[in-house]
């Protein structure tokens, strides 16, 4: 029996990996970088991020990565317009059916705060994490079992839902079932590790 859902946030509840890649190249162009295309890193975190684009220079690295974090307050994240319009829906029914939820994100805790403030989620919401709070971002499990010991479940009482590769990985290995929703067009994820695949998010409603 299901007694908890646990979402990732970026690329779940919110379609928001397509404007971090965008927004991250437009900065990295401000100071001098060129790009060919736009690297996909969704589902990635901060530090393997930045080790991607300066993988030698770490002075340098950590001087981009604070301009970035300037650059971001600048270019917030516009979540009302990139909302998942079936998250608050299915959060919803699944509280009314008595199934705890959870957000777990390697996203900054303000940033969940604000998704759920806009997204008006707190009355269905029992948990959130971020992977800012863990010892270990994903692939390391450490997020969904944390999450998993505050709403009192056992692994194989929840669902993980998730869409990228580290995402995915983590969730397995935290002993539970992991659906992974269906990135957009243009977005490619390796979604293989995954036990179900599922096209929208009101899919996981069918599994409670």
């Amino acid at each position: 029996m299901i007694k908890a859902v646990l979402f990732d946030m970026d690329g779940v509840l919110v379609d928001t990996e397509w404007f971090y890649n965008r927004r991250r190249v437009a900065y990295l162009e401000t100071q001098g970088f060129v790009f060919d295309e736009i690297p996909d890193l969704s589902g990635s975190n901060e530090k393997a991020i930045w080790e991607y684009f300066v993988p030698f220079e770490p002075e340098r690295r950590e001087r981009l990565r604070l301009g970035y974090a300037a650059y971001q307050k600048s270019h917030p994240v516009p979540y009302a317009e990139l909302l998942n319009p079936e998250a608050r829906p299915v959060m919803q029914e699944l509280h009314r059916r008595g199934v705890k939820c959870a957000i777990a994100s390697s996203s900054y805790v303000e940033l969940i705060a604000e998704l759920v403030d806009v997204a008006d989620l707190g009355a269905f919401l029992d948990f959130t994490i971020s992977g800012h709070e863990c010892h270990a971002f994903k692939p390391d499990p450490e997020i969904y079992l944390r999450a998993m010991r505050a709403l009192g479940v056992q692994p194989d009482e929840c669902l993980v839902v998730e869409d990228s590769p580290l995402g995915i990985e983590a969730g397995k290995r935290s002993g539970a079932c992991v659906l992974a929703l269906k990135p957009r067009p243009g977005v490619a994820l390796d979604q293989s590790g995954a036990d179900v695949v599922i096209e929208h998010l009101s899919d996981v409603l069918e599994m409670c």
